[in-house]
Formats: structure tokens, C-alpha cells, sequence
């Protein structure tokens, strides 16, 4: 499927090609200030016939793939309590705990479809639009809290069929300030899930394979480095995709490594920073990468 939609025909060959296919990012404001959505009642879960559709609508999407295959996100209950302000509960733990208790729907529903969950969870980073955190001890206590509750929200679940993306922010920015995946990684590595999706391919994270020189990758997971980049519209070339994944595999295991992006490609609705055939051309490259690797691997084996 990539690879048809990546033919020459449909992928921009000049700047001014690129640059009319890239869409304006326009972000609702109110009198200047960025409007965030907030929440003033008890909180339940809606849209059931909404989430039917679209697990629905993604089976049809693979056919006979298999569904271990096939991931299906959600968002994890500490990224909804930070993006949406609570003016209900009056306590950050009480109003986790109610998110907890509605998203167990969401989660088991995808779950029970034989899909792969995957949580997004930006918020173990506290990297919102480039702020890092001013006191590390608070936010990681912060970050394990919402790890906890994670954990709450998925238990009953099979861990083979989970996974969690932790990302800095999608967005192009300098990323200066971005916590180091070292002053967080043992609290992500706490969530009851068999993967992990990091960052690895930009250029303030792509170094971070280094971590996995001192921490051991826990028995029964498994490292979703992103070896694509999803603010860019370069498309990587297919042997750095592979050495970035031989990094990867040199520490943790050639088992315990799989391709993945850096972040979505349609993280907010209306604006993408990558335009849709490059995006197809990213995954056929990365699919390619993704080869080379599996055959450098069993050649040094």
C-alpha cells in the first residue's frame, strides 16, 4: 500500500511543488491567547458508536493482516488531565482517577477487537510546546503518578497487546529544553506494557540509543525507535533507517526492536506539517530500512 501511494507521479519533486501541497497550520485562538479545553462536570465516557466505527473501519483498512499486527492509539489518562483543565473535581488525583475509570472502556474495547493498543502518553515528557520541567524531583513524581494510573487503567489487559508512545511535542521546533530520556526513562519503563515508542531519529533525541549502554531493557519488552521523522518532509534514506535500528538492536536485542515513527503523521485535525505522499514515501523508505537492518543483523550473527 505504501509503495502505491508513493509513486514519482504523486510525490512532490520541486520546492514550489512541496510548498503548495504544505498546508497552512492555523490554531484556534480567542483574543490572542490559545484556547484549552476544559472540563466542568463529572466525567463519563462518550462515543461508543463512534469508537465502534473506527475499530470498524480499521479492520477493513488491513483485511487479513494480522490484528497483533495493527495498533489502534488512544490517549492515556495523564495526557487528557493535562491537556483538558479540570473545574470539576478540584484535585489532580481525584479527577486522574474518574478519566481512569471512563477511558477503561476505550482501552478494553480495542483491546477485545484484537488489536494493539497504543497509549499515547507526551505527558511523561512535560514537554508542551517546548517548556521543559523546572523541578525534575516534582515532575517525575508527577509522571510517576500518571503512570500509575495508567497501569490501573489497563489492568485486566493482555501486556503483549500494549504498547506506549512517549514523544516531546510533535512539532518542529528547536526542542532545547526537552527533558533527557535518561532522567525519565525507568518511570516509563514501569507501564504494564510490552512496547515502548521513543523519538530516535530527530535531532535533539537521535543520540539517546546510549541510554540502553547502562539500562536494561526489562524481560518481555520491546523498543518502538522512531527511525522517521514526522515534522520533516525529507525522506530518510533507507540504509540510515537501517543503522538506526542496528543501534538500537545492538543493545536491547535484534528481537526486541521495531521500526516505528517518531510521532503521528495526523496528530490534530486540519494541520500536518509532512505532506500526505511524502508521508507514504517516509514508510515505504522505512519499510526498506527495516529489511536492510533484519539482513545486516542475521549476517553478523
Amino acid at each position: 500500500m505504501a509503495g502505491d501511494r508513493a509513486n514519482g507521479d504523486r510525490c512532490p519533486t520541486t520546492t514550489a511543488g512541496l510548498l503548495s501541497a504544505i498546508s497552512t497550520v492555523r490554531l484556534a485562538r480567542r483574543d490572542d491567547q490559545w484556547v484549552q479545553p476544559a472540563r466542568g462536570s463529572p466525567v463519563g465516557y462518550r462515543g461508543h458508536g463512534a469508537l465502534q466505527a473506527d475499530i470498524d473501519n480499521l479492520k477493513d483498512a488491513v483485511g487479513k493482516a494480522s490484528r497483533q499486527a495493527v495498533f489502534m492509539t488512544s490517549a492515556s489518562p495523564g495526557v487528557i488531565a493535562s491537556f483538558i483543565e479540570d473545574r470539576h473535581y478540584g484535585n489532580h488525583e481525584t479527577y486522574l482517577a474518574a478519566i481512569v475509570a471512563a477511558m477503561r472502556e476505550e482501552y478494553r474495547a480495542i483491546a477485545e477487537a484484537g488489536l494493539t493498543l497504543q497509549l499515547d502518553c507526551p505527558d511523561l515528557t512535560a514537554s508542551f510546546m517546548g517548556r521543559g520541567p523546572h523541578d525534575l524531583s516534582g515532575f517525575r513524581r508527577h509522571s510517576a503518578m500518571a503512570v500509575e494510573a495508567l497501569n490501573h487503567a489497563v489492568a485486566g489487559l493482555p501486556s503483549d497487546n500494549l504498547r506506549l508512545h512517549v514523544c516531546w511535542g510533535n512539532f518542529p521546533g528547536p526542542h532545547h529544553r526537552d527533558v533527557p530520556l535518561a532522567d525519565i526513562i525507568d518511570i516509563v519503563l514501569r507501564a504494564n506494557v510490552a512496547g515502548i515508542s521513543i523519538e530516535a531519529s530527530n535531532p535533539r533525541h537521535a543520540h539517546e540509543y546510549e541510554v540502553f549502554d547502562t539500562v536494561k531493557l526489562p524481560d518481555g519488552k520491546y523498543l518502538i525507535p522512531g527511525v522517521i521523522d514526522s515534522t520533516t518532509n525529507y525522506v530518510e534514506h533507507p540504509d540510515l533507517v537501517a543503522q538506526r535500528l542496528v543501534l538500537y538492536a545492538e543493545r536491547v536485542g535484534a528481537g526486541n526492536v521495531m521500526a516505528g515513527t517518531d510521532c503521528g503523521f495526523g496528530t490534530v485535525a486540519g494541520p500536518f506539517w509532512v505532506v500526505p505522499p511524502i508521508v507514504w514515501a517516509k514508510f515505504e523508505s522505512m519499510t526498506e530500512g527495516a529489511r536492510r537492518a533484519s539482513v545486516r543483523l542475521c549476517t553478523a550473527s
